[in-house]
């Protein structure tokens, strides 16, 4: 399973950070008087120069006091001191905000309060101002790149933020593209961000912003992620003149989610399912347009069952707070030979399989899983199978569903499989529940073409 982790603010009582420094060798001394050549650390220095005075740390506080609950980065985008940042560095804020308060800081040492004006949470972006407008007046402001002047693969960006709250640095990396197979459009972004950059700027070379800090892979190096700045430059534009947020923001965020799950409904049942490749079972495989499948099998010559499984995933998913992720699909199989243990062994290991499965428990985010079993007929197919919906409390009319299902036609074969859809409405839940199902049959049987 791919590790991708949000560029999350830095958490206060995180463990020491030690850095090392590389010193530079000395060049060698020049026969002839030279002029210095440009170097990639020009670049770097000429965009920190130039952004200094427009980058900012963006605290969340408890209110009453002056601990420290996470920090982020943040960026001026207008001259009468609005900022962008990522949703989840400020999302204690957005969805408590009478427990928290937001402040700023500058490279300079000046500090304020910050008002909330909007979030764009499909995209992890929010918009900002001062509470005091005069504390950031007369630095200016960072410009956007056009969208006429499309970045090429391999160009240098330099992305600037405050890391771990050790101060505002800046870190070189190269454009790498979209990601592939995202279903919401990420830039790759060939360099290291750390815990506290979250919603600082990227930069080119002319100092002009193309992305937004998100996010970073656990699980390798220079591999992080930026929001494009198109997004930001969206949320500016609607929400420049908004009032500042003083209650929670779950009605707004259920309005924007409810928009991105029907497109991501839609994208999806326009896809039809590929074959799994069994022998005897036509089993539901998502496209990997924007997901990624992984599988595994058990060795031709071992002994006791064979089975196959097959895991796809989408990568890409919305941060609501620290503890509930939303808005992907998730599809699983295993098929299951059983002819090397008999029949009775086969069944007894089947039913306990589908037995293993978990599908939740009551919590702070959501209501306990309520289910209901059923046998249908699966074009063709006899199928055992349990669907469950769990409510969100606060973000009300989204559902998270799991979907489980069992071959019944065989007794030393047989095939299970599990959908798992996170944040749709009742409507898109069911029909996403019906394209999963109509994707099981038999091989050679069922709907003309079907694999």
């Amino acid at each position: 399973m791919l590790s991708i982790e949000r560029c999350r603010p830095a958490l206060i009582g995180a463990g020491l950070v030690f850095w090392a420094a590389l010193a530079a060798a000395a060049a060698a001394p020049a026969l002839l008087p030279q002029a210095p050549a440009a170097s990639a650390t020009d670049g770097s220095q000429r965009a920190f120069a130039g952004a200094r005075e427009k980058l900012l740390q963006v605290r969340t506080l408890l209110r009453g006091q002056d601990s420290q609950a996470s920090v982020g980065s943040a960026f001026l985008v207008s001259d009468d001191g609005l900022l962008v940042t990522n949703y989840h560095v400020v999302s204690q804020y957005a969805l408590q905000p009478a427990q928290y308060r937001l402040v700023f800081a500058t490279a300079d040492g000046r500090q304020g309060a910050l008002q909330l004006l909007d979030v764009d949470v499909v995209h992890d972006l929010a918009l900002l101002r001062p509470a005091d407008p005069a504390l950031l007046a007369g630095r200016g402001k960072l410009e956007f790149r056009p969208a006429s002047e499309p970045l090429l693969r391999g160009e240098r960006i330099r992305s600037l933020g405050n890391p771990l709250d050790v101060g505002f640095a800046v870190v070189e990396g190269a454009y790498n593209g979209v990601v592939e197979r995202s279903f919401l459009p990420t830039i790759f972004f060939g360099g290291s961000l750390s815990a506290g950059m979250s919603g600082g700027p990227a930069l080119d070379d002319q100092g002009r912003v193309v992305g937004i800090n998100v996010a970073t892979r656990r699980d390798g190096e220079q591999v992080s992620f930026l929001v494009p700045a198109s997004f930001a430059q969206a949320l500016l534009q609607r929400s420049r003149d908004a009032k500042p947020v003083t209650e929670p923001m779950y009605p707004r965020l259920v309005a924007q989610l409810l928009v991105h799950q029907d497109a991501l409904t839609k994208a999806f049942l326009a896809q039809p399912w590929r074959p799994a490749g069994n022998a005897h079972y036509r089993i539901p495989v998502p496209q990997e347009q924007f997901m990624r499948c992984w599988g595994r099998s058990t060795p031709p010559e071992s002994r006791g069952l064979q089975f196959e499984r097959s895991d796809c995933a989408m990568d890409s998913r919305i941060y609501i707070n620290g503890a509930l992720l939303t808005g992907y699909l998730a599809v699983r199989h295993e098929a299951y030979d059983g002819r090397r243990i008999g029949e009775l062994r086969f069944l007894e290991r089947y039913s306990q399989s589908f037995r293993n499965e978990f599908f939740g428990t009551g919590n702070r985010q959501q209501t306990p899983p309520q289910c209901e079993e059923r046998t249908v007929a699966g074009d063709g197919l006899p199928l055992r199978a349990v669907l469950c919906l769990r409510a969100y409390k606060k973000l009300v009319g989204l559902y998270d569903m799991s979907l489980l299902v069992a071959t019944l036609d065989g007794t030393e074969t047989g095939a299970q499989g599990r959908f798992d859809v996170f944040g749709v409405s009742f409507d898109n839940a069911q029909r996403l529940a019906a394209h999963y199902l109509a994707g099981f049959g038999v091989v050679g049987a069922g709907r003309k073409g079907a694999p």
